[in-house]
């Protein structure tokens, strides 16, 4: 699998441009300084955007996992009736949330449109992070690493949807129907509930990347897929740890369903280390 540029952008003409002159350091500040104040720029766009929308945003998005007519929690259900285990159906969850602070609303309708504006911000980011950094690559590695964009725009939004469809309505499942006395009631700042959810999802676009990860780790020579295969035990338990860690509910089910493709990540980063290094190899042969 490559890593490169998508097919949606051509660097033809600015590789021209800068092709047969070399840039000074303060050049090269100057470069990221407008590549940066770009990305910036998408944020911001986007972020206007989230905040004038904001309450259908909070309504159908970010308190999608505080009800029970969430689809995750549809699904479980159905998933219960189909292996006859009741307990996966969510019938309720027994929390209100609440803001304390005068100014509670406004700063996380600011704080929720920042995170969305990143969250979609974040191709366009990344693209112009990689246009910085192309030209420094020796055709090489430039072509090794085609489809860059693409693999990690993809990765990433399949990891934020993974964290706010499965993990995020387990973990606050969980957290909000477990009580150590009926007489404490949960009633929840929304901030505290906005920083869970933003947690979970953003870390788990994070986690995604492990398949790039490998890839860069490989390249350089830190790790190769006879490492990985020799620990693939140990990573398992490591997957299963996390997947317990990141799903606080006691059910196996809920476990298994984050460990399930936390692992196949883990089987396709060696499948992509073992091809750097198989077309590592063929280069070294070429070049002797």
């Amino acid at each position: 699998m490559s890593l490169d540029q998508t097919p949606y952008f051509d660097y033809d003409d600015d590789e021209k441009e800068s092709e047969g002159k070399e840039m000074g350091f303060l050049d090269h500040l100057e470069e990221l300084r407008w590549h940066l104040i770009r990305a910036a720029g998408a944020i911001v766009f986007f972020m206007i955007f989230a905040f004038i929308y904001i309450e259908e945003i909070y309504e159908n998005v970010i308190l999608g996992p505080s009800k029970t007519d969430f689809w995750t929690y549809r699904m479980l259900c159905k998933l219960g009736e189909i292996v006859h285990s009741p307990g996966l159906c969510v019938e309720k969850l027994q929390f209100s949330l609440m803001s304390r602070e005068v100014s509670g609303q406004f700063v996380m309708a600011f704080t929720s449109a920042a995170i969305i504006g990143l969250v979609f911000a974040f191709p366009y980011v990344f693209w112009e992070i990689w246009r910085f950094v192309k030209p420094g690559l020796k055709p090489t590695e430039s072509k090794s690493a085609r489809g860059a964009v693409f693999y990690v725009t993809l990765l990433f939004f399949s990891g934020v949807f993974f964290g706010y469809y499965i993990v995020s309505p387990m973990a606050i499942n969980f957290l909000v129907n477990f009580q150590i006395s009926k007489s404490i009631e949960n009633q929840f700042d929304i901030g505290s509930y906005i920083s869970l959810l933003a947690t979970l999802t953003l870390a788990c676009g994070i986690a995604f990347q492990l398949p790039v990860a490998i890839f860069v780790l490989t390249k350089i020579g830190v790790i190769g897929p006879q490492f990985m295969r020799t620990y693939r035990k140990h990573a398992i338990v490591v997957i299963l740890v996390v997947a317990a860690v990141i799903t606080p509910s006691p059910d196996v089910t809920s476990q298994i369903l984050v460990a399930i493709p936390l692992y196949i990540l883990y089987e396709v980063s060696i499948f992509i280390s073992a091809r750097e290094e198989k077309r590592k190899l063929a280069e070294e042969k070429l070049a002797l």
